[in-house]
């Protein structure tokens, strides 16, 4: 007898033995593969659980080192704005003793102020000579 691939079968207790062997072997391998699907689910769950207990667990943490941070950047801002104002402070007080020293003292300070200029064009002047032996 034929099947319908066209290959011999055979209805004997050898072929009925074969047939329970096959049988028994794909239940054993479905078996198989439930307990092996069973098995990963149930480590994945496990993994889901111990990462939610860590995201759990560590969320604070983050929590508080972010607003740690954003503290000191505020603290450093401030820091920063304070000493920008005290800086405009000392400016403005040595402009206003600059400027009453200079109606103290008006041909004195003329005279520190041409001092000044001249030093300063003595330097320039010996620069460009120096650069232009260089060159």
């Amino acid at each position: 007898m034929k099947d319908s691939n066209g290959l011999h079968v055979s209805n004997g207790p050898a072929s009925g033995m074969a047939s329970a062997l096959v049988d028994s072997a794909a239940h054993s391998t479905d078996q198989v593969i439930r307990s092996s699907q069973r098995a990963l689910n149930d480590k994945l769950d496990q993994l889901a659980e111990r990462l939610e207990d860590m995201r759990e667990r560590t969320g604070p943490a983050l929590d508080r080192l972010g607003a740690g941070a954003q503290a000191l950047t505020d603290r450093s801002l401030d820091a920063v704005r304070g000493g920008s104002q005290q800086l405009r402070e000392r400016a403005l007080h040595a402009s206003d003793a600059t400027v009453a020293r200079i109606r103290n003292e008006p041909i004195k300070s003329v005279l520190i102020a041409a001092a000044g200029g001249a030093a300063l064009m003595a330097l320039v002047s010996l620069l460009s000579r120096s650069s232009r032996t260089r060159s």
